[in-house]
């Protein structure tokens, strides 16, 4: 072997510290990392404590939920409801109707956060806000909008408004501007701030700068985003009517409550299909904003 093929090896008084040094670095990682692992342990040993779990019991009970399963995919004469599909779906045509609200509540409210959230997200942004109390002040109200609970803003609209379609709308659109707010304020600060610099160069003011600077950067990130939040809200939206906010869920709710067994599977059937075939539509239409599909 030629000397350019050789391996060069230090003498050992060199590597000592070397090996030392490693040796340390390796141990602190693990005391870290055992540190680390411990307090993980005792915090959720404590949440536990705090949510009163009880695993013995967790045991004893948890064969009631398949058996919970297997008797809502049963009719009340004892069949599977495969057997006649047309007696387990026998209200098929008010719950898709019931279904349709659902799916509007969600678009609607979807729509109205995304509006308010899409203004709101440039007065967040640490890179286009106008002042600092500003900022302050805006990401102050999207956190608010988005740590308050669908269904607690839900049960006060329906205690306002009362019951129907129009408290799941505005409780989703709350909860939806806070989320949205936050991940287009994210996505805003990390364009390239060059081409607002060159805009308010040319005497362009704050609103044109976003107009031509900023939104080609960032059109299709926020729309992708709005796509995945009204997949998240057509769950969110059926969950909505068991505190009386419209849609399917109110039925869903009535049925597990007074123990209407094939319907509440077929319900969920349906809710499930529903959602599936918006989780495909919108992603493939998320894929093409995004520039992930191209055509052949």
């Amino acid at each position: 072997m030629g000397m350019h093929g050789a391996i060069a090896r230090l003498p050992d008084g060199q590597l000592d510290p070397l090996r030392d040094a490693y040796r340390a670095a390796v141990a602190a990682r693990r005391r870290r990392t055992l540190v680390g692992s411990a307090i993980l342990l005792a915090a959720v040993l404590v949440a536990g404590g705090v949510a009163e779990i009880d695993l013995r019991r967790v045991a004893e009970n948890i064969h009631r939920l398949p058996d919970y399963v297997a008797r809502i995919f049963t009719l009340d004469d004892g069949r599977p409801v495969w057997r006649d599909p047309a007696e387990w779906m026998w209200g098929v045509g008010y719950w898709t109707r019931l279904l349709g609200e659902t799916v509007l509540i969600a678009y609607l409210g979807t729509a109205t956060g995304a509006v308010l959230g899409f203004f709101l997200c440039f007065f967040a942004s640490a890179n286009l806000a106008p002042g600092g109390w500003t900022r302050v002040a805006s990401r102050r109200c999207l956190e608010f909008c988005r740590t308050v609970p669908e269904l607690v803003f839900a049960l006060l609209f329906v205690q306002a408004f009362g019951l129907g379609p129009l408290p799941g709308v505005l409780a989703i659109s709350i909860h939806t501007a806070g989320a949205l707010g936050k991940l287009f304020a994210e996505v805003v600060e990390n364009i390239d701030m060059r081409p607002v610099e060159g805009a308010k160069s040319c005497g362009a003011s704050w609103s044109q700068a976003i107009r031509y600077a900023v939104m080609p950067q960032v059109a299709s990130n926020l729309a992708s985003y709005a796509l995945l939040r009204f997949e998240i809200n057509v769950r969110g939206a059926a969950v909505m009517g068991f505190v009386g906010a419209g849609g399917i869920g109110q039925d869903l709710i009535e049925a597990i409550r007074k123990f209407y067994y094939p319907d509440v599977s077929a319900m969920l059937v349906l809710i499930i299909l529903c959602v599936t075939a918006i989780d495909l539509a919108t992603e493939r239409l998320r894929h093409r904003l995004l520039g992930w599909e191209h055509p052949r």
